[in-house]
Parts: C-alpha cells; sequence; structure tokens
C-alpha cells in the first residue's frame, strides 16, 4: 500500500506538471491542467487514482487550503485598508448577496420549493480563493483590480457563513423547530467568525516569537508549517472555520513583524508542489457522470449565480468609486466556488431531507463546471483590465 501511495504522488506530480503545460501551450493557465490531469486519471476515466487514494489524500487537500488562507491573509496590510478604507468590506457584502437574491428570487419565481431555493441562494455567496489566486501568482497580476480581489475573496468566507446562518434560521423556522433551534442557527455562524478570528490572533502573536528566535530559512519553513498546521487543528477542533483561522494568523502576522516579506516568500518556495496535488486530487475527485442529472435547477444555478455577483460587484464598484475596469471586470474572477460552499451542503442537506440528492448535484458539478472554466475566466478578466502582461506584449514593450 505504501509503494502505491508513492507512485500515485509520482503520478499526480508528474501529470501535472504535463497538463499543465499542455495548458500553458493553448493559453490556459496551469490549474486547468491540474484539475484535467486529476479528471484524466481519476475514478470517472482511468480510476488509477482511485476514490480510496483520493479519501487518503484528503489531508493534502486541508494543508493546501491552509496555505491559501493563510498566503491571502498576509496580504492584509493595514496599509493597504488603511489607503481604501471600507471598500472591500462594501464589495464583499454586495457581490455576496447579489447572488444570494438573484439566484433566490430566480428559483422562486421558477416555482423551486421555498426552503430549496434559500438554501441554494445561501450557498451560492461563497467563493473560493485557491483557483484565482493561482492564477494571480501564475502571471504576477498586479494592479487596484487584483489588490481589490484578494480582500474581497478572503472576506467572501465571513460573509457567506453569516448569510447562510441567517438562511438556515429562515429554514428552521419553516421546519417548525423550537426556540432553541433558532438561536442557535443565528450564533453559530457568528461563533465561527469569532472563534476562528480569536485563533489566528493569538498563533500570530506566538508565531511572531519563533520567527524572532528562528531567522534561519529551513527553520523557518518548520515553523510557518506547524503554526499553519496548528491554527487548522485548533479551528477544526474547536468548530470554527479553519479557512478562517489561517486568513487571521496571516493577516494578523503581517502586521505585527517587520519581515512579513520574508515570511511570504519562504512559504512560498516549499508550496506549489502542495498546490499541485491540491488541485489534481481535486478534479480525480469530480465525477463528470454527475453533469448529466445536473437539471434545470443546476443551469439557473451556474448561470445565475455569476450574473448576481457580477452585478453585485459593478454596483459596489461604483459606489466605492473604483475604476472602471475594477467594476467591469472583477465579477467573472468571483466564478470560482468550492471549500466553504462544499462544506455547507452537509448542512443545507439535513434542513432539506427530501431535496438533498439534488442539493448535492447541483452544487458538486457547479463547482466541477466553475473549476474547469473559473481559471481562464480570471486570466481573461485580469488581461483585460491590463494587470497581466502577456510575453508577446512585454517583448512589444522591451521593442518600443
Amino acid at each position: 500500500m505504501e509503494i502505491k501511495t508513492l507512485a500515485t504522488v509520482a503520478l499526480m506530480m508528474i501529470s501535472g506538471l504535463l497538463f499543465g503545460r499542455l495548458c500553458k501551450f493553448i493559453k490556459l493557465p496551469n490549474v486547468t491542467g491540474y484539475l484535467i490531469a486529476g479528471l484524466v486519471f481519476g475514478p470517472s476515466l482511468f480510476n488509477i487514482v482511485d476514490q480510496n487514494m483520493i479519501d487518503e489524500f484528503a489531508i493534502i487537500s486541508d494543508i493546501a487550503l491552509s496555505f491559501i488562507a493563510f498566503s491571502v491573509g498576509c496580504d492584509f496590510s493595514l496599509d493597504y485598508f488603511k489607503k481604501v478604507g471600507s471598500a472591500p468590506i462594501i464589495v464583499a457584502i454586495f457581490e455576496a448577496m447579489g447572488a444570494v437574491i438573484l439566484l433566490t428570487v430566480t428559483l422562486i419565481i421558477c416555482k423551486v420549493d421555498l426552503k430549496l431555493s434559500i438554501l441554494l441562494g445561501a450557498i451560492a455567496a461563497a467563493t473560493a480563493p485557491a483557483q484565482t489566486i493561482m492564477v494571480i501568482n501564475q502571471y504576477k497580476a498586479k494592479g487596484p483590480l487584483t489588490s481589490l480581489l484578494l480582500s474581497v475573496v478572503a472576506l467572501d468566507d465571513a460573509v457567506a457563513l453569516i448569510g447562510f446562518g441567517f438562511a438556515s434560521t429562515i429554514v428552521t423556522a419553516m421546519n417548525g423547530k423550537g426556540d432553541r433551534s433558532l438561536v442557535l442557527s443565528i450564533l453559530d455562524p457568528f461563533y465561527q467568525v469569532l472563534i476562528s478570528a480569536v485563533i489566528g490572533f493569538v498563533l500570530a502573536l506566538v508565531m511572531k516569537v519563533l520567527l524572532k528566535w528562528f531567522k534561519k530559512h529551513s527553520n523557518r519553513i518548520c515553523v510557518i508549517l506547524g503554526m499553519v498546521a496548528l491554527t487548522y487543528y485548533l479551528a477544526t477542533l474547536l468548530k470554527g472555520s479553519s479557512l478562517l483561522a489561517c486568513m487571521c494568523l496571516g493577516a494578523v502576522l503581517t502586521n505585527i513583524i517587520h519581515d512579513s516579506d520574508d515570511v511570504v516568500k519562504v512559504s512560498e518556495g516549499f508550496t506549489p508542489p502542495i498546490y499541485m496535488m491540491f488541485f489534481v486530487i481535486s478534479g480525480a475527485g469530480f465525477d463528470v457522470s454527475a453533469l448529466k442529472s445536473i437539471g434545470f435547477i443546476g443551469i439557473i444555478y451556474v448561470v445565475v449565480r455569476v450574473i448576481g455577483k457580477m452585478l453585485g460587484s459593478y454596483v459596489s464598484g461604483k459606489i466605492t468609486h473604483q475604476p472602471d475596469k475594477v467594476c467591469k471586470w472583477l465579477g467573472p474572477t468571483l466564478m470560482p466556488q468550492a471549500g466553504v460552499a462544499l462544506g455547507l451542503i452537509a448542512v443545507a442537506s439535513s434542513m432539506v431531507p427530501d431535496y438533498a440528492p439534488q442539493l448535492r448535484t447541483v452544487i458538486l458539478c457547479s463547482t466541477f463546471i466553475y473549476s474547469i472554466i473559473g481559471p481562464g475566466v480570471a486570466k481573461f478578466s485580469l488581461v483585460k483590465a491590463g494587470e497581466i502582461v502577456l510575453p508577446d506584449k512585454k517583448q512589444k514593450k522591451v521593442g518600443a
């Protein structure tokens, strides 16, 4: 079994590299290649990476998401927020609520069950930062859109959790549960956000001390790995959000140490293989056969959610006086959905057990579609906004 596991790791790394390079030839982001590699060698096609292997490697996904959240948090400099003010918060709320309101109303108009409509609408708020972050890192995107995007995707998880808390409260009331259930439904998302922030804050203080003691590159790798893993563990143990806790760890740390750039550089030095394996595993976990059963509700979900985020981003961009290119192109970059949305499936399914299979199919299929299309759309949007300079354009600039 151990030899098979090593062989699987080797296959995932090599196939990820090869498919990533193939996608680069056709001007698609590397992350799309990683996902396709997993899809090809996963249960949907050749089944070399079977479901048991996918389950065994779940820890890789947890580690990767934790580091992605940590890296996003490290971009949360107070100087940046002093400069932009409350704009990221306003935009995060509007883009999330745009998806929630538009999707919920559309489903209700289409005579979908009210409780199912509310829960699907609430889940639609969530945005997965992983693929977008990979595109930004690969192409070294820089500019006002990129800066705002990083802040919005980080805040999005908190907004989505709180929004789902209120939605679940409404559904709980419709199900006729007791007052205690209502109170717990309201308080639970606030508890998740609060406990995650506390864990991140406290461990950032501990991490600051450790980084003072250990300056050597190799030692700092151990410190970062250990503290991010500990943050994930405590957040999971205390029923918080591991993603929010790791974001808070990075956000607090970057504002209390003077060499935060070095910490980010150290982290970026050893995380690429972890990220690659995460996306290959994610691709392997997709069940392509489920696409045929996505149904009318699934099609509405996939299309209307994106439209809602685009409208919310555009309106909030105008309200906060963002440049036109930010208002226009922020929405499409918020397409990917995974992490939090997948985590909410179990909770939502327990509230509408009659619709649990349909709800699960819609979210899983939409996640697959967004994962394949999302990175390319993010790249296209950032190019259109002038924040990714393609190689041929760089050469023209040099020649000029």
